[in-house]
């Protein structure tokens, strides 16, 4: 309701400008004149109408003040008093993130580690894997510093360039002209299966978009369903990667949907962006 507004949803323009409302009392049987003569009842009803506008006026002047407080400035002149926007945050405050970039800053807790893994599975599991330059960035931005190099190697020799080779990639892992290349991880939901104050594992139940879209290719974008497995380790202040597997599954039926075209699968990768922060 903005401010100003009554109970009712219109504003001042009522009947005296406060939201009073115009009461007749019944009209006597054959009184032209609405009931000038009338009996002893009328200070009871008199009574009676009066109570109801100053209730009336009583309510009207709360729904006032409730909406007049969410307008109060802030001193920062933007109108609102903190805390008070109804789409405010609640829970643990959200991550750092600069557009294009890995979410960090996850809070010390089994929330903060949650999303901290759901994000990671998605860097982790995104195309820019495939590329050796952006691999080495994600994988050096996400990982525990004690770990950063055992994971390197591990990613490196998995992202091999008979791998590239085998998908049908260049060797840069772009795709051939003519085709779009998907490797998209979305997170579906997570479990925590261990949690202490410097070592959690959290389980990310996500489903993928993997393959190259074109008429020529022999990997057209297929959907799975897996289970990323990530242990964490709270180091510097956020939570950081030691170790990582992945699992087939759970997957349920599969929908009766009709499949898309390659064109059309194509379009959708280049005008829907995927997302980054989880929770």
């Amino acid at each position: 309701m903005s401010p100003g507004d009554s109970a009712s949803g219109r504003g001042d323009g009522e009947y005296g400008g406060v939201g009073q409302t115009r009461t007749r009392l019944p009209d006597r049987a054959g009184d032209v004149y609405g009931g000038a003569r009338r009996g002893r009842s009328s200070s009871r009803s008199l009574a009676t109408v009066v109570g109801v506008v100053v209730l009336l006026i009583a309510a009207i002047a709360f729904a006032n003040r409730g909406g007049d407080s969410s307008s109060s400035d802030d001193g920062n002149g933007n109108g609102n008093k903190a805390g008070t926007a109804p789409t405010a945050a609640t829970g643990t405050r959200p991550v750092r993130a600069r557009p294009g970039s890995i979410p960090s800053g996850y809070a010390h807790d089994e929330q903060g580690a949650q999303s901290a893994a759901a994000n990671y599975a998605v860097a982790l599991g995104s195309d820019g894997m495939f590329n050796a330059d952006k691999r080495h960035a994600i994988v050096q931005s996400v990982s525990d510093p004690s770990a950063l190099n055992r994971l390197q190697s591990g990613f490196d020799a998995d992202y091999s360039a008979a791998l590239l080779k085998k998908i049908g990639l260049n060797d840069d892992g772009s795709a051939p002209s003519g085709s779009t290349f998907v490797n998209r991880t979305l997170p579906v939901g997570t479990k925590v299966t261990s949690y202490s104050a410097s070592t959690t594992i959290v389980q990310v139940w996500c489903t993928g978009l993997f393959g190259l879209t074109g008429d020529s290719s022999t990997n057209p974008v297929t959907s799975s369903w897996f289970t990323v497995t990530v242990k964490l380790n709270w180091t510097r202040g956020d939570w950081k990667v030691m170790e990582t597997s992945q699992q087939t599954g759970p997957t349920p039926v599969s929908g009766d949907n009709p499949v898309s075209g390659s064109d059309e699968i194509s379009k959708a990768v280049e005008e829907y962006g995927g997302f980054t922060y989880a929770r």
